[in-house]
């Protein structure tokens, strides 16, 4: 797949939005603060002979830091599930036991959400409080590109690819992820869900956080396939760890990694993530009349 590379112009003037300001545009800054960085970091002062200073890790996190944002995103998930049970126990299921509430997809659903609110939350806490990166979007090389239309093609275009070739690889003929499409308003939240905060707690996470701690660590091809394959054994559980699905996941992380790593931008594969799960939410939406014949799944 030939993509275009980031496009962002480079302005010499001042930084671009969602970009680090460089060394120098820092070090002119901190001259008209009074020894201080445009960041509210102070700035050494440094003999002219020595050079400009280092500039700063990137990324600005460690390996630690991504297994503990790894162990706090389980914990968070139980956390969340766990407090909208007892609230749907109180408020909308107070006949119904606790174990059989928790098989709720609706329920589910919730508590994944609020998670990812939650660790949305903890992201920007580490980034911008921990690691002193005041600028969350720049240290994460978020980059929103200028022509989105490019990427939300290519995202349609690889759903369209990926699901002709799952045609093709042996699938399972129930999945653990049917069990979300029973009733019109259990679809309609996991395809909510699928399109806005999925797509972009996980971006942030493989493609933001941990993406760039292994390319420093192990280069950029381990690096794109570790990311790939954690990916898609995040979501295997949902698809039985069938090699099919599975492997059709993987080619998604791949293409993914490889977005980030050739355009500098995490954006760009929040907007291919977003339209390739838009594109199968959209295609099920209309193969079941708008959710209300999803028996039509199971043809």
């Amino acid at each position: 797949m030939n993509l275009p590379p980031d496009d962002l112009p480079e302005n010499p003037a001042g930084p671009v939005w969602g970009r680090a300001p460089s060394p120098v545009q820092a070090e002119r800054s901190s001259a008209a603060a009074g020894g201080h960085s445009d960041v509210g970091f102070p700035v050494a002062d440094t003999n002219p002979a020595d050079g400009p200073p280092a500039p700063p890790p990137d990324p600005a996190w460690t390996g630690w830091d991504v297994l503990r944002l790894v162990f706090l995103t389980v914990v968070a998930l139980f956390a969340g599930v766990f407090a909208v049970l007892l609230i749907a126990r109180v408020w909308v299921y107070p006949h119904r036991g606790l174990g059989e509430i928790a098989r709720v997809p609706l329920v589910i659903v919730a508590g994944q959400s609020l998670a990812y609110l939650l660790i949305l939350a903890y992201m920007y806490v580490l980034v911008t409080r921990e690691r002193r990166r005041p600028d969350f979007l720049a240290a994460m090389h978020w980059n929103w590109p200028s022509n989105v239309a490019i990427y939300v093609f290519v995202g349609f275009a690889l759903s369209l690819a990926l699901q002709a070739l799952a045609h093709l690889l042996p699938m399972p003929k129930e999945l653990p992820i049917d069990s979300f499409f029973k009733t019109p308003a259990e679809a309609w939240a996991l395809a909510i869900l699928s399109v806005t905060l999925a797509p972009l707690m996980e971006e942030l996470f493989f493609r933001g956080f941990l993406y760039p701690v292994l390319a420093r660590r192990l280069g950029l091809p381990i690096a794109v396939f570790l990311t790939a394959l954690g990916f898609a054994l995040l979501h295997g559980a949902q698809l039985m760890f069938s090699w099919g699905p599975v492997l059709v996941i993987f080619l998604v992380g791949m293409i993914l990694t490889i977005v980030r790593a050739r355009t500098n931008s995490v954006a760009a594969g929040v907007l291919i993530h977003m339209a390739y799960n838009g594109t199968i939410a959209v295609a099920m939406f209309a193969a079941t009349d708008g959710f209300r014949h999803l028996e039509k799944l199971n043809q």
